[in-house]
């Protein structure tokens, strides 16, 4: 990572599948553990559970000016209707993270198909956790936070005894993330935690 970069995250789905709890607990990793700059904002659309929902987390080394993403670095959509409002808003050289269970129309080549609901049904047993196997892929791929503290962070913030599911779940994601060619994505997408994982 370029130092004082700014990099823009958005988590987007549909409202009732976690996206803002993914959006909080990487936030929290960066900014308490890591000890990054973060902000973290989030909406709903009208109809809240089903609706669109989106959050976002602007991660830098110097304080944030500025605390809305403005130009994504990395989009994750975990439905179509998701997909298709926020692609738009992605850099050039950004990348797109979809749940290919409930994305079926990827509109572009600079994308990463991952089946998250598909891996915590068939993995964790729990199609509820489908966010935190997204948010293993998104920490991993986006090379913006320690993995290590990505799960302590995880395990503080879960309901008790549930820990071991959400491990779980961000352990599968990140597994699924590391399949991915890593140097067909643009150089800022090169996980500097890598080693530590």
């Amino acid at each position: 990572m370029k130092s004082n970069s700014r990099y823009e995250i958005r988590f987007s789905g549909s409202g009732g599948q976690g996206i803002i709890t993914a959006a909080v607990v990487l936030a929290d990793a960066v900014g308490t553990l890591d000890g990054k700059f973060v902000s973290q904002t989030q909406s709903y659309g009208p109809e809240a559970r089903g609706g669109k929902s989106k959050a976002e987390v602007v991660i830098s080394d110097e304080a944030i000016d500025y605390p809305k993403a403005m130009h994504i670095d990395l989009l994750l959509a975990m439905t179509q209707p998701a997909c298709d409002a926020y692609f738009f808003d992605i850099k050039p050289d950004g990348l797109l993270i979809v749940d290919s269970s409930l994305v079926e129309q990827v509109p572009t080549s600079r994308a990463v198909a991952i089946p998250f609901t598909r891996i915590a049904k068939k993995e964790i047993g729990r199609e509820l956790v489908a966010n935190m196997v997204a948010l293993g892929a998104v920490g991993y791929l986006s090379g913006q936070v320690n993995l290590k503290n990505l799960q302590k962070t995880l395990l503080a913030r879960v309901p008790k005894g549930t820990e071991n599911m959400n491990k779980d779940a961000l352990q599968a994601g990140i597994k699924e993330a590391k399949k991915i060619d890593l140097k067909s994505l643009p150089r800022s997408f090169v996980n500097e935690w890598e080693a530590e994982v």
